[in-house]
């Protein structure tokens, strides 16, 4: 039965002894709501302090200025039962009034056993008025969060994840410095870029603070994060600018979307893991893991778009000998983006030269690749002459361009884009016998809204939404004529889209810009699909171009794009693979196979990405412990976290093949000294 509480009887209970309130409280959070229902939050791990006082946290924009405090009139609290388990849910109602602008505000906030520590809102505003208003923005789960050291300290008094993506490639999880701004906007940031994950972290060395969408499908709608130059406090909310305004009129209801808050120890993992969790309880569905996925990768990108056939036949032996298990052929074989026959000009024979060409990768025992660009065609191809009306058009009815391949992006929810995409990859996975795929371009990761009146939408703004539904698409196609098809998505320097996460068995680095966001990426995707086959991507894009260790040392997959015997000569680097380099990747790709770390757990809640130093990665397989160690020039003491008490560790240097001694659980500490990396197995003694 419904419980109906008086706001009396919830003032006595809850009441904190300054003014009338109402507690929400699990077993680390709690939220506290005053009388213009402003809110507080406050978790267990950093005592009776709370992260701030009473601010607005749920509010909306008018173009005449904020409707932000509502007079706390109604609290309920009831049980729920449902698709994500059992809890409890709470109404908290309340009124603003000013003037003829009357509006009342509605959040509902559920909590869950399965979901410790996490709070579901829907928040709604009623216009009870007899005015209109002009709404341009609504605002949910605005925090601040005081800094921990009121004067500063030396190091960083926070670190963030930042789910958007742009050109700019930025880094996922970075430090705040005064002055920080980034509105982390889901939606197109640039011509190529736009989508990523809908969340938004901050912590400090004690406890930290997420928020994010919990929609099954994207949304546009922005995560900003913010330390004022001049502050002692960083911010986070999610945020929906409307692209036109809305009139509120007298009478209407506005819905925000679903949203959540969480808390945490460490860092932005925890955050991650239970997002995700949620969102799969909701119903959205990850792809099983494939183990041909946790495979080495050659990549034939070192000879660049102007490659010979002959340049990769030749390779391949030095493939095999290293113990690398796939070929990809890149970009270069094509006649144009979109049409996608072979290059005559590179196989003479026509498709019977690429099927001859798969043929001498299968019969070394290889598996073979191939890079594909789809929903982009280029302007001049023959695919757009013959269906004008296969690209996504913008608001102002022109074509939505590609600027990294000089392309039109086409519609995801055209028929004729379905039905090529469906004939390019029969074609591929079925005439000429590849058994993967690699998806690549930033375009892949979001769409913006399609104003064509000719691709079945029922509003613009469901070409986003429906964006994953193409790549599900595409996947169960290649598996269905490949029953263990690799199918990799690539989104080029991006954050790549959680909803596209569920249609790939194989995410990748991406082109990382440096050897910590192969690491930092690494550890997103291990929170948010813990079976996953990550790839490291090319070593050569590491830091120095060699370093095997960020990506094996944290369970990633290893690859490269070395030339052999020679580069291609119009080439734009040399990746030639040096007497001295092949020596190195043979014993990275050797530790590689024997080992397998991509295979075991990712122990992710041990170590703080941001605070903890040296950075820190940890790997459980069979009844082995894996720690990776991460600093330019680290002289000290580690402590190695997970340990079981009373038991007695062998301590193991596997790259150098060094014997360390041993450690206990209780006694979980040794001095180390290293440049750049050291990577440890610890066994029981």
């Amino acid at each position: 039965m419904r419980k109906i509480i008086p706001i009396l009887s919830v003032f006595m209970v809850f009441y904190t002894g300054c003014e009338n309130t109402v507690d929400i409280r699990d077993q680390n959070l709690s939220i506290t709501f005053d009388r213009l229902m402003h809110s507080s939050v406050r978790t267990t791990f950093q005592g009776d302090d709370p992260a701030a006082g009473f601010n607005p946290s749920e509010y909306l924009v008018t173009r005449h200025g904020m409707i932000q405090d509502f007079t706390l009139s109604t609290f309920l609290e009831e049980p729920v039962s449902d698709d994500l388990g059992t809890g409890k849910r709470y109404k908290i109602s309340g009124i603003y009034h000013e003037g003829n602008v009357k509006v009342e505000k509605n959040i509902i906030i559920r909590s869950y056993g399965a979901f410790p520590d996490f709070f579901l809102f829907n928040t709604s505003y009623r216009n009870i008025g007899e005015q209109n208003i002009t709404i341009m923005a609504w605002i949910t789960n605005h925090y601040p969060v005081r800094r921990k050291d009121p004067v500063g300290g030396e190091g960083p008094d926070f670190w963030s994840f930042h789910g958007s993506s742009s050109a700019q490639r930025a880094d996922w999880i970075l430090p705040l410095v005064p002055g920080f701004y980034k509105e982390n906007y889901m939606g197109m940031n640039n011509s190529d870029y736009g989508g990523g994950i809908p969340v938004a972290d901050i912590w400090r060395e004690d406890f930290g603070l997420g928020v994010g969408l919990a929609e099954i499908k994207p949304r546009l709608v922005s995560l900003p994060v913010e330390y004022g130059e001049y502050s002692h406090y960083a911010s986070l909310q999610v945020r929906k600018d409307f692209e036109e305004p809305v009139h509120f009129q007298a009478g209407d209801t506005l819905f925000s979307y679903q949203t959540f808050l969480t808390c945490h120890r460490g860092d932005v993992y925890g955050t991650l893991k239970k997002f995700s969790a949620l969102m799969r309880a909701g119903g959205l569905r990850f792809v099983e893991p494939e183990p041909a996925a946790f495979e080495p990768i050659w990549c034939a990108w070192g000879y660049e778009r102007n490659f010979t056939v002959e340049e990769i036949i030749g390779t391949l032996p030095k493939v095999k000998e290293l113990g690398i298990k796939w070929v990809v052929i890149d970009d270069g074989y094509q006649q144009a983006i979109g049409d996608w026959n072979v290059n005559p000009e590179r196989f003479r024979g026509g498709s019977k030269d690429m099927r001859n060409l798969v043929d001498r990768i299968h019969a070394l025992g290889l598996k073979a690749k191939l890079w594909y660009a789809p929903l982009a065609v280029d302007p001049g191809s023959n695919l757009l002459k013959e269906n004008p009306g296969i690209i996504l058009l913008n608001k102002n009815l022109t074509p939505q361009y590609i600027t990294w391949w000089d392309s039109y992006l086409m519609s995801p929810t055209s028929e004729e884009t379905q039905r090529h995409t469906e004939e390019t990859i029969r074609m591929f996975m079925g005439d000429w016998d590849f058994d993967g795929l690699k998806l690549d371009g930033q375009h892949l990761n979001a769409v913006p809204p399609d104003h064509s009146q000719g691709h079945g939408l029922a509003y613009p703004e469901q070409a986003p939404e429906k964006l994953a539904d193409f790549f599900y698409d595409l996947y169960d196609l290649s598996r269905n004529i490949k029953p263990k098809a690799v199918v990799q998505q690539c989104p080029c320097g991006t954050c790549m889209s959680f909803y596209n996460m569920l249609t790939t068995n194989q995410t990748v680095a991406s082109d990382p810009l440096s050897s910590w966001q192969i690491r930092s990426k690494g550890k997103v995707y291990k929170a948010l699909i813990e079976d996953i086959a990550y790839y490291g991507d090319h070593v050569e894009l590491s830091d120095g171009g060699n370093d095997f260790a960020s990506t094996i040392g944290i369970g990633a997959v290893p690859g490269t794009k070395f030339t052999w015997p020679k580069d291609n000569p119009t080439a734009s680097s040399s990746y030639l693979l040096t007497t001295e380099k092949e020596s190195a990747y043979k014993k990275w790709f050797f530790l590689y196979n024997s080992m397998m770390l991509s295979e075991g757990e990712y122990l992710g809640d041990l170590y703080d990405i941001g605070f903890d130093i040296p950075e820190a990665h940890v790997i459980r397989k069979d009844s082995a412990l894996y720690y990776a160690f991460f600093a330019d020039d680290w002289k000290g003491d580690v402590r190695f976290r997970g340990l079981a008490p009373g038991v007695i560790y062998q301590v193991y240097d596997y790259v150098n093949d060094q014997d360390l001694g041993t450690i206990t659980g209780d006694e979980n500490w040794m001095e180390l000294s290293f440049q750049k990396y050291k990577l440890l197995k610890l066994s029981l003694k």
